[in-house]
């Protein structure tokens, strides 16, 4: 099964979000596989978003992520990659349809809730920064009710 990395971001957390997010996932089928309030560190935060660093917006983004604690997030499950981007809903919240989180809950960009891995390779990346002591994999009885 795929795993995916997904992080509510000080916005989502300080707005009291995080349940309903981890709702939404586990809703579709999802299972949780780690899960951990952070504060990040810059150094973090700069690894997280090195593809980024070139962008104008690079040092706000790095302010506002550091400004307040994270919830760090690895879901498994069939698809979860692109299906997880799709619950999330587009970067831009205008752009986000209603029962997105993303369209639910956010209007600016610089305040859109969560990340969310782009492919299975940056999903791995960010797995071994955010959960550098590894992650709980286990067998779920519900499974067989979820996939053929």
């Amino acid at each position: 099964m795929e795993k995916t990395y997904i992080m509510v971001k000080p916005d989502g957390v300080q707005r009291g979000l995080v349940g309903e997010i981890i709702k939404r996932f586990e809703q579709k089928g999802y299972q949780l596989l780690a899960a951990k309030l952070a504060q990040p560190s810059r150094k973090v935060l700069e690894e997280h978003y090195k593809d980024l660093s070139a962008r104008s917006f690079f040092p706000s983004l790095i302010e506002y992520m550091s400004s307040g604690p994270v919830m760090c997030l690895v879901f498994s499950g069939k698809g979860v990659v692109k299906t997880g981007r799709l619950l999330l809903g587009e970067t831009n919240p205008l752009s986000s349809l209603p029962g997105t989180i993303r369209g639910d809950f956010c209007v600016e960009v610089g305040r859109n809730v969560c990340h969310g891995s782009d492919s299975v390779e940056s999903a791995e990346r960010e797995i071994k920064l955010w959960f550098p002591e590894g992650i709980i994999e286990y067998k779920r009885a519900v499974d067989q009710w979820i996939y053929e």
